[in-house]
């Protein structure tokens, strides 16, 4: 007997999950689709009969606000698109980042750090840059002290 499908409770209770999964097909689509040369070509191609049809049309009130009207419309819904890809991608990315961190020998107390306050954050940050100085000196000591042993070295052969 199959399992029943499980339902999210933003399903059972308003839809959302629906909603954001539909959202997010269309989203993808139109998207991938703006990204496209073709795309381009045709938005430009509009652009340019607009702007040829100006003498027809005597380049009225009406003649302006079509352009004007469309590009704001076309903005307007651009906006939300892009905001979803760019929402899409950080979460992903910052799945990977937290997977690279979980597996390596990093601290896993930086997992989910995005979480954080900006002030937070600025604290970690700056204790991460004097660790990282920390380190540079002390490589730079090594290299030195390395360069000392090879000198001695060179002169007890010699």
């Amino acid at each position: 007997m199959p399992a029943p499908k499980r339902a999210t409770i933003a399903d059972d209770k308003t839809g959302q999950g629906r909603t954001a999964k539909f959202f997010g097909e269309i989203a993808n689509r139109t998207s991938q689709a703006a990204g496209r040369a073709l795309t381009f070509l045709i938005a430009a191609g509009i652009v340019l009969l607009w702007g040829i049809s100006g003498p027809i049309f005597n380049f009225s009130d009406t003649w302006q606000l079509v352009i004007n009207t469309g590009t704001t419309i076309v903005t307007f819904l651009m906006v939300f698109l892009i905001q979803n890809s760019q929402n899409r991608d950080s979460a992903a990315i910052q799945v990977k980042l937290d997977e690279l961190i979980r597996v390596s020998t990093a601290h896993n107390s930086f997992v989910g750090i995005e979480h954080l306050t900006d002030d937070e954050l600025e604290e970690i940050r700056t204790k991460c840059e004097r660790r990282a100085e920390a380190e540079k000196i002390g490589e730079e000591s090594v290299q030195r002290t390395g360069k000392k042993a090879r000198r001695a070295a060179d002169r007890v052969a010699g």
